[in-house]
């Protein structure tokens, strides 16, 4: 293994760090978002669910569109507008956390989120007022499975605090989580009937997914062209399950070991001998256990 140089340091950081690739099943939702965001206000907004495997690339699509509407300071009224309000649902379906969760990716006063005594209902007073300043356009919930956690009588309570978020504010309200969650979004008529459901499946031996995989591979910064065969684009999706997250994993993993061995492109041989990394943490787990570690 040869000593890395400034130059393969920094195309190596490049590979480890977030890679946005364009492919058409991701923009065709952005899209769609882009639309709902940009729509007029009305009585009832549009709303979106998207579903699909865990690592299949719904946060990543939910963080770029956060990117293109980032919070802009706007100094005649002295506000940070925020179209977009990106969250993370609670571990558990719970009002209170979620408003105080809210309240502190605004930025509110540090002594308003440290005051315990405060009930859910001035909670959700302070944070109705808060978002209708920033003029609030779309409100993501990422994880809203987690929601899976409570009892359903809580699961319905906070159902409601969704809908009456984006009722109030006139928002656009999306929600993004694993298949399991359209059943607990369903247990809420109301909610359901105003989002539309967007399946992302898992990639499958096709055209869409060689484009994908031949994008993804081009945008890695080495410095030959990875000509692959067929055979190889194959054994990428056996060896991924046709998982976003573990495609993107792998050709980062690849391209680092071509810069770092200076093969510079990815080979059919290097593919061959590839082991997922979360097989290498199952066959560590053995080893120890046999141990007696």
């Amino acid at each position: 293994m040869r000593a890395g140089t400034t130059e393969e340091d920094g195309r190596i950081a490049l590979i480890q760090s977030d890679i946005w690739i364009g492919f058409p099943r991701a923009e065709q939702v952005l899209d769609r978002l882009q639309d709902m965001i940009e729509a007029p206000r009305q009585t009832r907004m549009p709303g979106l669910l998207v579903h699909g495997a865990s690592g299949i690339g719904k946060t990543m699509i939910a963080r770029n569109l956060s990117r293109r509407y980032a919070p802009e300071y706007d100094p005649a009224s002295g506000i940070t507008r925020t179209p977009l309000l990106l969250l993370q649902a609670p571990p558990a379906p719970d009002e209170r956390r979620f408003y105080l969760h809210i309240l502190a990716t605004v930025g509110a006063p540090a002594t308003a989120l440290s005051a315990r005594a405060q009930n859910v209902a001035s909670l959700e007073v302070r944070v109705v007022a808060l978002l209708r300043d920033l003029g609030l356009r779309m409100i993501m919930i990422d994880e809203v499975h987690n929601l899976l956690a409570g009892t359903h009588r809580e699961q319905r309570r906070f159902l409601n605090v969704l809908r009456y978020l984006s009722n109030e504010l006139e928002v656009s309200l999306v929600c993004l989580g694993v298949s399991e969650a359209v059943d607990a979004i369903r247990g809420d008529i109301q909610l359901a009937r105003r989002l539309d459901e967007h399946h992302l499946p898992n990639w499958r031996d096709d055209a869409e997914f060689s484009d994908m995989i031949q994008t993804l591979i081009a945008a890695m910064p080495l410095e030959k062209k990875s000509n692959l065969k067929v055979k190889s684009l194959k054994q990428v999706l056996a060896l991924t399950g046709g998982v976003t997250s573990r495609i993107f994993a792998l050709v980062k993993d690849l391209s680092i070991d071509a810069i770092v061995t200076g093969e510079e492109c990815i080979t059919d041989d290097a593919i061959a001998r590839w082991t997922p990394v979360w097989s290498r943490h199952a066959s560590a787990g053995r080893r120890l256990e046999k141990s007696g570690v």
